[in-house]
């Protein structure tokens, strides 16, 4: 007789002959659906990995769907970028911020991991990690570092400085954490890793190589570098027992089928390849970033979900062909609190970019969307959604990668009504305003992927889950 396992394989055969035959121009939504019917069927196996990713310029709310999501996983990861990311979760009125360390954090039942792919600076984990601890939250054996990470120093935060006042007028708008400047040690592969801690007289030369390399690139840096090791000596004592190999640890947790959610930071636009460079951040906060940030095998991810919000943010400069620099501009900033976590630096506003959405689900592969801060637009005169690009007069379809074209292309603009009901207490989607219910269908037709979740407030509970689509 055939095991349990083979019944499920034989059942994914006949989802992907569906998947396969629905093909007409305007399936895309009913693709999605499929897909995530296999993703659900895949969860019950175990031993694959989902991942939540940031859909546009980051701060979409990644963090609340993760702390939502991780409850049901044995391993929460991040896999990229450092400290310059930054996630606010409120749970049961309290107000968590998150920058290194996963989100998942607050579930007690998961253990979580900072992968290979993500530069580290030391003082700002500590800093978190006692925030935590006053805050109540117990992370000892739940918290493993990977030995592979490469470390962030202060001096490269202080040339993170440096670089954005040589640029003058041109600046990047980067948050100075350092995250370029060690990512760039890194492939110059003079960097250091956390893994080099277990050595420390290696460690120790190291150190104080690297300093005397970046010191002869900038010569007013200025660090007591016999400090700074004395620093890491000190250090070394706490960070040893959450070091590890962090590829061997999450292959024997997907060997024992366990559940493994990856929790993005940053967001597809800011990414070194696919983003508005150079107006990007240093590392890949897309799909990629799995495999090469955790060490897992494309083969083993499952669930893609991108968070989007109703709107659109940025912090930082570049181009953004919705912002709306005026009084809508400003309702969203204040209604949606748009003020970085990081930083705080109050953030640009403007309209939800669908060709930018497209193209983010483009590199990605969503199988899911999650729509935050829909409760944001509750009394609008009306809502604008970007739904086309246009550049010189001529209507473009694919998302330019030269920024003296992206800076200066036109949106079409289709206009919906809005609604004044408070959407707050809403549990289900039938219970939103039939405007509201009008509004996340059509971001869903015009983007071509499912919407799951919709983000009604702050709150941990406040989010509508409309479950796995079956297929249709």
């Amino acid at each position: 007789a055939p095991t349990t396992e083979e019944k499920l394989d034989a059942l994914l055969a006949k989802v992907a002959k569906v998947e396969r035959s629905v093909t007409s121009s305007g399936s895309m939504v009913k693709r999605m659906t499929v897909v995530e019917n296999r993703l659900a069927i895949n969860a019950a196996k175990k031993g694959l990995v989902d991942v939540v990713l940031g859909a546009q310029w980051g701060d979409e709310g990644k963090g609340k769907l993760v702390d939502m999501l991780s409850q049901d996983y044995d391993v929460c990861a991040r896999v990229a970028g450092g400290s310059n990311a930054g996630h606010t979760i409120v749970v049961d009125g309290v107000k968590y911020k998150f920058h290194l360390v996963p989100s998942g954090i607050l579930s007690t039942t998961t253990t979580s991991v900072v992968g290979n792919g993500v530069v580290v600076h030391i003082p700002s984990l500590r800093e978190e990690l006692k925030a935590l601890q006053d805050a109540g939250v117990d992370y000892k054996g739940r918290l493993f570092l990977s030995d592979r990470a490469h470390l962030v120093f202060d001096f490269h935060q202080t040339i993170d400085g440096l670089r954005e006042v040589a640029l003058g007028k041109n600046k990047i708008g980067t948050t100075k954490k350092g995250i370029g400047p060690a990512y760039a040690s890194k492939m110059a592969r003079n960097g250091i890793r956390l893994g080099d801690l277990l050595y420390f007289d290696e460690f120790e030369v190291k150190l104080r190589t690297l300093y005397a390399s970046l010191k002869s690139q900038y010569p007013t840096l200025d660090v007591d570098i016999d400090a700074e090791v004395a620093y890491y000596r000190e250090q070394r004592e706490f960070l040893l027992p959450m070091i590890t190999d962090t590829i061997e640890l999450t292959h024997k947790e997907l060997e024992k089928r366990s559940h493994v959610l990856v929790e993005g930071a940053n967001a597809t636009m800011l990414d070194i390849d696919f983003g508005t460079y150079p107006f990007v951040t240093s590392s890949n906060p897309s799909v990629g970033s799995v495999c090469t940030g955790l060490g897992v095998p494309p083969i083993a991810i499952s669930g893609i979900y991108g968070t989007v919000k109703a709107y659109c943010t940025r912090v930082g400069d570049g181009p953004f062909p919705t912002e709306q620099e005026n009084e809508v501009g400003e309702f969203l900033r204040k209604e949606g609190g748009e003020f970085g976590t990081t930083t705080g630096r109050p953030r640009r506003c403007g309209w939800l970019d669908v060709p930018q959405m497209r193209f983010s689900r483009q590199v990605n592969g969503f199988t899911a969307l999650n729509l935050t801060k829909l409760d944001v637009l509750t009394g609008m005169d009306e809502i604008k959604i970007g739904v086309a690009y246009r550049y010189q007069g001529e209507k473009i379809d694919c998302m330019p990668s030269n920024l003296k074209v992206f800076s200066n292309v036109e949106v079409d603009y289709e206009t919906l009504p809005s609604w004044t009901e408070d959407i707050s207490q809403c549990k289900k989607f039938e219970d939103l305003p039939p405007n509201a219910q009008k509004y996340v269908l059509r971001v869903e037709e015009l983007i071509g992927c499912y919407v799951r979740w919709i983000g009604v407030g702050a709150g941990r509970d406040a989010t509508i889950d409309r479950g796995a689509r079956d297929p249709q």
